[in-house]
């Protein structure tokens, strides 16, 4: 879960907060998730440095409340590059599936 977030965060770019997040993840796996383990997992990435939180400006429509947006640090980007590359590593000496 923690790296569909990231790549999501990464895709909405300067959009991703924790619906936008949600909805993102929804659209990618196909399968709904609880807003609670959204969240869940963005306290564990920033816990370790792999996102950050930054603080909008309040709206009206949210009552005066802030959204907080996230995007990548560079340690969050370096790591979904060092998945890819382990993806990719491991998917090359796999053998083709037969239909």
């Amino acid at each position: 879960l923690e790296e569909i977030i990231l790549l999501s965060i990464w895709r909405l770019q300067d959009n991703a907060y924790g619906i936008t997040i949600l909805e993102e993840v929804k659209k990618a796996t196909g399968k709904s998730w609880l807003t609670g383990s959204i969240y869940a997992s963005l306290g564990r990435l920033l816990k370790y440095d792999l996102v950050e939180s930054i603080e909008g400006e309040p709206t009206a429509e949210r009552g005066g409340r802030r959204k907080i947006y996230y995007q990548l640090t560079h340690e969050g980007q370096q790591a979904l590059l060092a998945v890819k590359r382990l993806n990719e590593i491991i998917w090359s000496s796999i053998p083709p599936f037969k239909s």
